[in-house]
């Protein structure tokens, strides 16, 4: 054989070898109705591995049985070049949810996200906080892609030749209806890594999808009851005098407050840390948390986990250390149970050991010059990509487990998370601060399961201010972060009251908002949930052709109408902030009678409501049927042996009933048994009157309430 065709024979052969194609992957189903397969050669570390996450069987068999929902034909991966090449089928009308910490955008299809942990940027483009690579459709299943590493994620973006549904050739001389970018029945996907594990979530609704996927991971996290009272973040250098005077100034202004965050000055060197208490701020740290603590408030503390020279720390855990800098302090290789264990010793000498009740994780994300570049190397062969991929996992995982270790929840705050996350005790937060793109974060966050705090820390006038205070009120954390501009809630005196008003109504919801995470806890529901995961949403979404600029927009780019600007909080109650400058608004109702929550009338059914509320209330509407336990108005989350009157509301006139949860509220005693789930229903009396029941709550099965219940129908 002439040499040159031996060359080119090999060179064929060495091509084919790098190229792995299989038309029929095996799909085992490892849970109820989820299924796994596993391409390639597994890393030694992946996204659930690093989050710890470990399912509840009994909440995923729970969930209506089905089969895999997916033509397992249509799905396709190959390898080359130690390459992952992934497509899934998409339907013409299908919408794809998910894929990260979106801040402008719900529905994905035509998108292309680069998935990588970094600072929130300005764009949906994939760089953000939690690059999540699990998706939801609309046709009720999800899908998850197990790899720590980036990844292109082409949403229906691009049209394959292959393609059984191709779009009709048009020519944009002569057709007005001409799309630059025509639809694809595709989903693809590029790793750059040799193997990934891939499941498939059944629904078969979305919201029953997302479920799944949260149930998969351990269920989400049920905070301790003070968790989901009023926190504030004091400014960066304040002393422990300094914050026990600001604690006093919440009581003298009647204001709730339950856990205090301590920002960067409590370090004796921080940015790097050393994670030990500043002696001339903070010179008896155990009395000062002890003196917290008896006015009934927990410290959180600001941190980033990168080690300081000054600190005690540093020489020990320096050879499990990375080759670059963060802040100048060194990054500790968490994958090496040496650096954790080092890392777990200290922090509970210090912290947890004395009553420090959670932390603020901050800079585990980005931008690419703040942390470690992609050429750092980490002792244990973890590559850079790979560790920026998982590090806020590790760190809340690791952190979360020291507090388990005593049987204490904790609450707080992160920077950088990823998929397996829902049964971590954190909330997303960051720097950057437009108020709508806030409230579309926290209607994505509900399809990835993370948390998110749409955060106050200083307004330009008393009417933004009121604005931002309602949202953050209904939010995962009710959070003031004044470490910069020293803010209060009453900053703004003209507003104090509506301020102090939804401060007291989240404390008087605790009962059902309490409710609704055990739900997110036992059953995988998210608290606050995106409209396209509520039954009976009826809005559908049209691509408007977008106006032609030369400049802007050449191609005449189409513009979605996602609803982004609503959603809901637990069950019953839909939430549809107000924005600084608007005097009104437009609500989407979905099916079913809807009700104002503050009166109780009729407002609406499976329609588009126009609404001009006043500047003192977050508007709220309840379904018809809605049952929301509330107590009085209080400052803090029930203490042991307090117990407070319930009052149960009821609204519309739909018979329904409806569990509400109880337990500790502080331990993981829930954990064996030792928590209440209590039938709360209405229905109609032989004289047609609607009644409730039960009058009273057993005594036996209550952990936080009075035995009487008093009823209130509020719709008349």
């Amino acid at each position: 054989m002439p040499l040159k065709k031996k060359f080119l024979t090999a060179l064929f052969l060495l091509f084919l070898s790098s190229v792995h194609a299989q038309k029929s992957q095996v799909w085992k189903e490892v849970q109820a109705g989820v299924w796994k397969t596993q391409i390639g050669n597994l890393r030694h570390i992946s996204l659930l591995q690093a989050a710890g996450a470990k399912s509840l069987p009994e909440g995923l068999k729970s969930l209506p049985q089905t089969g895999f929902p997916l033509p397992k034909d249509e799905i396709k991966f190959k390898i080359i070049d130690k390459k992952i090449y992934l497509s899934f089928p998409l339907a013409s009308d299908e919408q794809i949810f998910g894929l990260g910490l979106n801040f402008q955008t719900v529905n994905q299809r035509g998108r292309i996200m680069n998935l990588h942990v970094d600072h929130y940027g300005g764009k949906d483009n994939g760089r953000t906080h939690a690059p999540v690579p699990f998706y939801v459709s609309s046709r009720g299943y999800g899908v998850l892609i197990d790899a720590s590493a980036y990844m292109t994620v082409y949403v229906g973006s691009n049209v394959r030749s292959d393609s059984k549904n191709r779009p009709p050739i048009q020519d944009r001389n002569t057709d007005k209806n001409w799309d630059s970018q025509p639809p694809s029945d595709a989903l693809e996907v590029l790793i750059p890594a040799d193997g990934a594990s891939i499941y498939v979530f059944a629904g078969p609704s979305p919201m029953q999808a997302v479920q799944r996927y949260n149930l998969f991971n351990g269920g989400g996290y049920l905070p301790p009851k003070w968790g989901l009272g009023f926190t504030q973040r004091v400014p960066t250098l304040f002393s422990q005098d300094d914050i026990i005077k600001e604690a006093k100034s919440f009581e003298d202004h009647q204001f709730p407050l339950d856990f205090i965050g301590v920002e960067p000055g409590w370090h004796s060197a921080s940015y790097p840390c050393t994670f030990e208490w500043d002696p001339t701020r903070f010179p008896r740290p155990k009395a000062f948390l002890d003196t917290l603590s008896r006015m009934g408030i927990s410290a959180n503390l600001w941190l980033n986990p990168y080690v300081s020279p000054k600190s005690s720390l540093f020489a020990p855990i320096k050879k499990y250390t990375g080759s670059h800098l963060v802040w100048n302090g060194i990054v500790p290789d968490f994958t090496l149970p040496q650096a954790r264990k080092l890392m777990r010793d200290h922090f509970v000498k210090h912290h947890l050991d004395i009553g420090v009740g959670g932390y603020k994780i901050d800079e585990v994300d980005g931008y690419d010059f703040w942390i470690w570049p992609d050429v750092a190397t980490f002792p244990s062969g973890t590559s850079a990509e790979q560790m920026r991929q998982i590090y806020g996992l590790m760190v809340q995982e690791m952190t979360a487990s020291w507090f388990k270790e005593k049987n204490k929840r904790t609450y707080g705050l992160i920077r950088a998370s990823n998929a397996g996350a829902s049964h971590l005790p954190y909330v997303i937060y960051n720097d950057y601060y437009s108020h709508k793109d806030f409230i579309t974060a926290l209607v994505n966050s509900s399809f990835i399961g993370v948390l998110w705090t749409p955060e106050v820390r200083a307004s330009k006038s008393a009417e933004e201010w009121v604005r931002r205070m309602q949202s953050v009120c209904f939010s995962p954390m009710a959070m003031l972060n004044a470490w910069a501009d020293g803010t209060k809630p009453w900053t703004f005196p003209e507003v104090a009251q509506a301020v102090n008003d939804v401060a007291n109504l989240r404390m008087q919801l605790l009962p059902y908002l309490y409710t609704t995470f055990a739900q997110y806890r036992f059953e995988g529901k998210p608290p606050f949930r995106s409209m396209n995961l509520v039954d009976g949403f009826a809005f559908k979404p049209k691509g408007e052709k977008g106006k032609v600029d030369a400049t802007e927009n050449p191609y005449g780019m189409s513009i979605k109408n996602d609803i982004k600007d609503q959603y809901m909080m637990g069950d019953f109650i839909l939430v549809a902030p107000m924005f600084a400058g608007e005097k009104s608004r437009e609500v989407y109702l979905p099916e079913g009678k809807w009700y104002d929550f503050y009166t109780g009338k009729l407002v609406g059914e499976n329609q588009k409501i126009q609404i001009t509320p006043s500047l003192d209330k977050i508007p709220l509407f309840v379904k018809d049927g809605a049952i929301i336990p509330m107590v009085p108005v209080h400052r803090q989350a029930p203490k042991d042996g307090q117990h407070y009157p319930l009052e149960v509301r009821h609204y519309g006139q739909k018979a329904s009933t409806w569990k509400m949860y109880d337990d500790d509220g502080r331990t993981f005693d829930f954990e064996k048994g030792a928590y209440t789930w209590t039938e709360l229903g209405v229905r109609r009396g032989e004289n047609g009157q609607l009644e409730g029941r039960p009058k009273q709550v057993s005594p036996k099965a209550n952990f936080g309430y009075m035995p009487e219940i008093q009823w209130s129908f509020m719709t008349k």
